[in-house]
């Protein structure tokens, strides 16, 4: 199967399993949406990777797998670029956590690392554009690449209408380790999102979309009114190249990011080394 047809497969996928907070209001505007991308977007870092550490403190994975992760976390935070390389790494690596486990157990753990480590990490500026437009009676998504699972948790706790996200193939409630088509990345949440608009009856050219990366471009080119927030530099280069709206809320980043870099990623390691002896001081 090729990527083409793996991002579409994907996509549908996405929109069938799509998560809808049921006890919202009726809106006033059913042909218009906002979408939103998550990690970097919504919120500071990847959401992979918290949702990863917190697997981690629950005993899914080893310390060495969570000092990997912790370098591609740190630079991705300090860049702002997605590495697909690392993105892929990432999310194969998820899927082998949750193998074996499931559904209701990885929503029910998803709850509670949702708490203690992205709730204070969501962007204030971010939640504030999309509640804007709750308030304007439009719907509005999350698109993400993270599990359909800890999307759903994000989008139900910021009180917005719904998640598109990665589907991973479970039998009887039970993950397998495989995903349902490709990653809901780049392509594939142009596909989700139109699959979604067919099923919903959205008219694009009214919706909304907002992402922090340039793999994005194919979700945000869909849409009448895309916006990039804290964009890598080729999505803000697009931007203004086409008069699109841009957001950062990264205070000082720019000024700091050189210096910054690799004393962040040294104090990653650390920290994640800490960790890790920490954990094993507890278990041991």
């Amino acid at each position: 199967m090729n990527l083409k047809r793996r991002s579409r497969l994907a996509g549908e996928a996405a929109a069938a399993n799509a998560q809808v907070e049921g006890s919202l209001a009726v809106q006033s505007d059913p042909t218009t949406a906002a979408f939103f991308d998550v990690d970097n977007t919504v919120m500071q870092g990847a959401s992979i990777f918290h949702l990863a550490r917190g697997l981690h403190r629950r005993k899914f994975f080893t310390t060495r797998d969570i000092v990997g992760a912790a370098w591609k976390q740190a630079y991705f935070r300090l860049v702002g670029v997605e590495d697909p390389e690392h993105v892929a790494e990432a999310r194969s690596a998820a899927l082998a956590f949750i193998a074996g486990h499931t559904t209701e157990e990885l929503s029910e753990l998803g709850e509670e690392i949702f708490d203690e480590a992205m709730a204070h990490r969501i962007w204030p500026g971010t939640r504030a554009l999309a509640q804007l437009h709750l308030d304007q009676g439009q719907r509005v998504w999350l698109v993400t690449a993270a599990p359909i699972e800890i999307a759903s948790i994000i989008a139900r706790r910021l009180g917005l209408t719904g998640a598109l996200g990665t589907v991973a193939e479970h039998i009887n409630g039970v993950y397998t380790g495989s995903l349902v088509g490709e990653m809901l990345h780049g392509p594939a949440k142009a596909e989700a999102i139109l699959a979604l608009a067919a099923r919903e009856g959205l008219d694009l050219s009214g919706c909304s979309a907002y992402s922090d990366s340039s793999n994005d471009l194919p979700m945000l080119s869909l849409v009448g009114d895309p916006c990039a927030i804290n964009p890598d530099a080729k999505l803000r280069s697009y931007a203004r190249e086409q008069g699109w709206r841009v957001r950062d809320y990264r205070t000082g980043r720019k000024a700091a990011r050189a210096g910054a870099f690799t004393a962040a990623v040294a104090g990653a390691a650390v920290g994640s080394l800490a960790a890790g002896s920490a954990i094993r001081k507890r278990f041991h």
